[in-house]
């Protein structure tokens, strides 16, 4: 069983249908949570032992816990209720909220019915369900009024909330590939140098790869790779700032030259260095033993 000094955070994420739990969980994911959407209160004694398994290394975990199981519902006070006698658990209550005008016209919006109105007025199902979690709202240790909020300023009170301060979760990927063997599919920036120098043909550097000095001294070495570098370099410093203000949790920058074996690997690893300073940087060189494979 978890001591005191590894206590679990289990958070869980309820309120008004519409308030914005969809957003919520997609923010408790950024921020490393196992996250599980609509467990019914029922399961929860279950997953708690899951939870409290030792050998298991999950330490943050955020439920979502609404309407949409609703017949199981009454049983959510009694497993809140054994939450509070377990000393190894750090137990927090999210309850999300907006006002009734608000969530009537995300409904039409969405064109979706409420899940207590399904052939009613969407008013009426969501006075019934603000009557049902009343006494839930009064539980809860963090309450979010989403009336005017946009997802971007939700998800930023979240991470404030309950990230941690040395915590940085937006993170750049730079990805280095060969264009013979497809463009990433999740790249959100996709850069070609296909027309650099190519130390694929000369002969000794064919075997190596970008991550060798005298591979990534030949590649640098040129004036056109200088010129793209500043320019890229200058791009990317505008551009990452913005991407990371718009609430966006991770960029992937895709490099690609012809095999994704020398120049991409190269540049993607001196993109990475240069933006380490100020941003999580990761690399991913997806394809630079294909040809070795081969």
């Amino acid at each position: 069983m978890a001591n005191k000094e590894n206590e679990i955070k289990l958070v869980i994420i309820t309120g008004m249908s519409g308030a914005g739990k969809t957003v919520a969980v997609h923010s408790f994911e950024d921020l490393g949570y196992y996250c599980v959407d609509n467990l019914p209160p029922a399961l929860l004694p279950k997953f708690l032992d899951l939870m409290k398994d030792a050998t298991n290394n999950i330490q943050k975990v955020a439920l979502v816990m609404d309407l949409r199981g609703r017949e199981f519902f009454d049983l959510l006070f009694a497993a809140l209720d054994k939450l509070g006698k377990e000393d190894w658990l750090e137990e927090h209550i999210l309850f999300l909220d907006a006002k009734d005008q608000s969530l009537v016209s995300r409904y039409k919006e969405t064109r979706r019915s409420h899940p207590l109105a399904v052939n009613g007025l969407p008013l009426e199902g969501i006075q019934q369900e603000r009557r049902i979690l009343d006494e839930l709202r009064g539980r809860s240790q963090n309450y979010i009024d989403t009336t005017n909020l946009k997802p971007k300023e939700l998800r930023e009170k979240i991470v404030n909330k309950y990230g941690a301060k040395e915590q940085e979760i937006f993170s750049v990927q730079m990805v280095s590939f060969g264009f013979k063997y497809g463009v990433p599919i999740d790249a959100d920036l996709v850069f070609d140098v296909r027309f650099l120098p190519n130390p694929h043909y000369v002969e000794h550097m064919r075997p190596l790869t970008g991550l060798n000095t005298e591979v990534s001294s030949y590649v640098f070495k040129w004036s056109d790779t200088q010129i793209l570098l500043s320019k890229l370099i200058d791009l990317l410093q505008f551009m990452l700032p913005q991407y990371k203000r718009e609430g966006k949790s991770q960029l992937v920058v895709a490099i690609g030259c012809t095999g994704g074996q020398h120049r991409s690997v190269a540049i993607a690893e001196h993109l990475a260095k240069q933006f380490s300073t100020n941003f999580v940087t990761h690399t991913i060189h997806r394809d630079i033993d294909k040809r070795k494979g081969h």
